[in-house]
């Protein structure tokens, strides 16, 4: 069986916004690089350093749950009801990564904004 369209627009959605937060996160990386050259002993950016480090783990957990959903799906047999909770768990890894998503960018947002 194919993946149902629905549920094959909600993967293409959450691949996106994957690659969008890896993108900010790097980002985020690269700007606590450079004032922790300035601050080395900066608790508060090390902490902050930690949290882009445990969302680039997120997304790759994420990544990894959204392939085993996609090979779950992809038999040939599956019922019904696995498929509607495989498109539930993709709903609530998407309100998740909208999450981080939001979080990271205020991060992002103060740290460009305080040289």
């Amino acid at each position: 069986m194919s993946i149902p369209p629905k549920i094959q627009i909600l993967i293409n959605q959450l691949d996106r916004q994957l690659n969008e937060i890896e993108q900010q996160a790097a980002q985020g990386i690269n700007l606590l690089r450079s004032l922790l050259s300035y601050f080395p002993e900066n608790v508060i950016l090390m902490q902050y350093f930690a949290y882009l480090n445990t969302i680039l783990f997120f997304l790759e957990t994420a990544r990894l749950q959204i392939q085993t959903t996609i090979d779950t799906i992809s038999d040939e047999d599956v019922p019904r009801e696995l498929i509607q909770e495989a498109g539930e768990d993709l709903g609530m890894l998407q309100g998740k990564i909208i999450e981080e998503k939001i979080r990271l960018q205020r991060l992002i947002d103060f740290l460009g904004n305080n040289p």
